[in-house]
Order: C-alpha cells, then structure tokens, then sequence
C-alpha cells in the first residue's frame, strides 16, 4: 500500500504479524475498522464536495458568459 491513498477496504485487510506479548489483535482490528469508517466518510464527504464545486463553477461559467453577452448588447446599442 505505500504510495498509495488508504482506502477504507485497505484499514478492514490489514493485517499484522503476531508476537509474543504483541498488540491485542482485537483492539487492532477494532481501531482499523472505526478508521475504515472514518476513512468512508471522508470519502463520501470529499466526493459531495467536489460534485457541489463543480455545480457552482458550471454556474459561474453560464453566469459569466449571460454577463458578457448582456455587456456586449448594451454596448451595441448605445
């Protein structure tokens, strides 16, 4: 995974070589999976986002050239 964005299936597949008096294999996969949800809904969040900007740029654009059109009328009706 190095390189790589951590995706939420990548936290829920880690896993881990076990030692002796190592982690609690519980609380880490308890840990990977809340982070895999967090990791879902920043995701989620992030996507709902850049659909919004895109929205509200497409807006600016058609607003913009409705501007200059206007603008470019008046003139030439002066």
């Amino acid at each position: 995974m190095s390189g790589e964005r951590p995706l939420p299936q990548h936290a829920r597949a880690a896993t881990f070589d076990t030692r002796w008096r190592g982690l609690d294999p519980d609380q880490v996969y308890a840990y990977l999976n809340r982070l895999a949800d967090e990791l879902e809904r920043l995701h989620r969040a992030l996507t709902t986002s850049n659909t919004e900007a895109e929205r509200i740029r497409q807006a600016l654009r058609q607003w913009q050239s409705r501007q200059a059109a206007h603008r470019h009328h008046s003139r030439g009706s002066r």
